[in-house]
């Protein structure tokens, strides 16, 4: 009878870890060129209360994202963060990229970015630099798309590793 115990909680005990809930950390940033505008199109996609945390842990503001009593400053201070950890490289050179805004859909924040006159034939490389979050948490992954000119490549983008390349 012990053994049976014994051996019941041998076999229950690895089962019981699983039931915690564990949080992940990640963001999706997509980034296309728009042949027509002559621009690289940036979205990124981040949990609300993952980047609400970064905002009071970095600058101390009390953001309250996506609610009726969200700070005024919220866009700036978004945009400020993203600058400081969200970089983009065309041929080895760093570009300046506009904030369009940003929108909710549930408990994610769309960023919306780009990067206005952008000749198709200029382009030799682009390298995505993204240490969202990863200031915070140390588990966050950035999962980046790339659709340039007909190539397509993707990479996650860690703490270690927060840099990804597409040749043209």
């Amino acid at each position: 009878m012990k053994f049976l115990r014994r051996s019941m909680w041998l076999l229950l005990l690895p089962l019981m870890a699983f039931t915690v809930a564990h949080k992940f950390y990640l963001s999706v940033t997509n980034v296309t060129y728009n042949e027509k505008h002559q621009a690289i199109q940036i979205t990124s996609r981040i949990f609300i209360d993952d980047f609400e945390d970064v905002l009071l842990e970095r600058y101390g503001i009390e953001s309250q994202l996506a609610t009726p009593s969200e700070s005024p400053l919220a866009d700036a201070y978004i945009e400020k963060y993203l600058r400081s950890k969200f970089l983009v490289y065309l041929n080895g050179e760093q570009q300046q990229y506009d904030f369009l805004g940003k929108e909710y859909d549930n408990d994610i924040m769309i960023c919306y970015i780009e990067i206005p006159k952008v000749a198709a034939d200029s382009m030799e490389s682009i390298t995505i630099q993204s240490e969202i979050l990863t200031d915070l948490f140390e588990e966050q992954q950035n999962v980046v798309h790339l659709k340039i000119l007909n190539q397509k490549k993707s990479f996650v983008l860690i703490r270690e590793n927060n840099k990804g390349m597409l040749k043209m």
